[in-house]
């Protein structure tokens, strides 16, 4: 008797079933994307097309979004595996409807409805608040580094930049003398004048340039020389705010007295700034900063995310800031808000969130709202207390945490944030943003945010049909 094999005919001929639902099984998650699609406002994405109809047909954002949240969830997020996706596999063939977008316009879709995409956080955030799973009396705070879409090796001083620039329009110069002769290029303009600064004042000077940037939101250039341009421009307008900062304290000064009426000491010691910016930028992403990981330091940014004990992100924010401290209060802010938008009327009872996010002003502020906040003085790694960190709200603290209720509900903080990022950037292997700019990669991190939630509420209805 010979051997006994499973036959492989690939001349056999096979008709897939007439009907598409039969494609999948009925608790497939590509069919839930779909009707959880169907629940959303979707008006912003359809206000940005035209009434009249005319044009070419453009694709429909319904079904747009829900090959983009689909895609998302499983951890596709370039075009052209999507658009690969939607010929090859059988889940994205039906959340296409059988069309298959290329490419070029799913990127486009993204850029174009940018805010929208980073909507869909809120709209997803109240399909699980109708299905009962966000309870917002217990939050944990945490944040995660995720990489930009630049290098570390593409930040550059003022004087790289300004040679590079230099080079750049030198050899516009000399192909522009070829091509037109005599004729003149474009001129760079002159650098600005310094005067002195004071560095005690340019943390909150800076601050101020950063909050304002975010606000105004720019994108990044697409093209290298442009991007050189915006990195020069914002090192000169940084060396600004330093000057500035320099005029205003040495006004502080000339007053004889502080805010409180006590008259000063003894003269500062006088500051001499360079006559040049000293600081860095990176010329892929400008807002991108390097910041501190568990590995050593990487270019990009601080995710910030809110959880509820059942892993539920109810806010997820974006920074550049490498260090945690100051982002509680805003945190808990945006909580706030999105859970106002969901339709709960609860307010968050407890926070809970590492020795990083230590800030005694908004601790209190919390505190005066009646919201129970725990987090230790002292990081894991320290021996000890913080010099100069005793008695007051710090032995407070630490007391609370002593306690068999402070010590059970701070145990939770781990299991409730920690599985978000662990499912992000190693079940779905997202560890790194595709757009440039921190807008971009805000919208970004609240729609990755926002197809974790999708995944807790499908396994939800799974386990209620169970």
């Amino acid at each position: 008797m010979g051997q006994n094999f499973l036959a492989a005919d690939r001349e056999q001929g096979f008709l897939l079933p007439p009907d598409v639902r039969d494609w999948l099984p009925e608790d497939h998650f590509a069919w839930f994307v779909i009707e959880a699609v169907a629940e959303m406002d979707l008006a912003a994405f359809y206000g940005a097309y035209r009434q009249d109809g005319h044009g070419r047909a453009a694709f429909d954002p319904a079904v747009m979004v829900a090959v983009l949240l689909y895609a998302y969830a499983r951890g596709t997020r370039s075009s052209r595996a999507i658009e690969r996706a939607c010929e090859e596999d059988v889940a994205f063939r039906v959340l296409a409807a059988h069309q298959v977008p290329d490419h070029t316009t799913i990127a486009r879709f993204r850029q174009r409805h940018e805010d929208a995409l980073a909507g869909l956080f809120g709209e997803v955030l109240a399909l699980c608040a109708e299905a009962g799973l966000v309870c917002a009396g217990v939050l944990a705070v945490d944040g995660t580094k995720i990489h930009a879409n630049a290098s570390e090796r593409a930040t550059c001083d003022y004087e790289r930049l300004a040679r590079e620039v230099l080079a750049d329009a030198d050899a516009i110069d000399a192909e522009e003398d070829e091509r037109f002769g005599d004729e003149r290029g474009d001129e760079l303009p002159e650098p600005l004048g310094t005067r002195q600064g004071r560095a005690k004042w340019l943390a909150d000077a800076k601050r101020r340039l950063e909050e304002r940037r975010a606000q105004e939101a720019r994108p990044i250039p697409a093209s290298r020389p442009a991007r050189l341009r915006e990195a020069k421009r914002r090192l000169e307008e940084e060396h600004r705010v330093e000057v500035q900062a320099n005029a205003d304290y040495e006004a502080y000064r000339a007053r004889g007295v502080d805010k409180t009426g006590r008259r000063f000491g003894g003269p500062p010691k006088p500051f001499e700034p360079p006559a040049t910016p000293t600081g860095k930028v990176n010329t892929t992403d400008p807002d991108s900063r390097n910041v501190k990981t568990l590995r050593g330091w990487a270019q990009g940014y601080n995710a910030q995310a809110v959880s509820t004990d059942r892993q539920i992100v109810i806010a997820a924010e974006l920074t550049n800031s490498s260090a945690d401290f100051g982002q509680l209060g805003p945190l808990i802010e945006a909580a706030r808000r999105e859970l106002r938008a969901a339709g709960i009327a609860q307010p968050p009872d407890v926070v809970l969130a590492d020795a990083g996010y230590w800030h005694h002003a908004q601790i209190q502020a919390l505190a005066a709202d009646g919201i129970t906040v725990l987090i230790p003085p002292d990081a894991k790694k320290r021996q000890g207390t913080r010099p100069g960190w005793n008695g007051g709200l710090y032995a407070f603290m630490r007391y609370a945490l002593t306690t068999p209720a402070g010590a059970g509900l701070y145990r939770r903080r781990s299991s409730m944030i920690e599985p978000v990022f662990a499912d992000t950037k190693f079940n779905r292997k997202i560890d790194r943003f595709l757009p440039r700019g921190r807008a971009a990669c805000r919208s970004e991190w609240r729609l990755i945010t926002a197809t974790h939630n999708l995944r807790k509420l499908h396994q939800h209805q799974l386990a209620a049909a169970a």
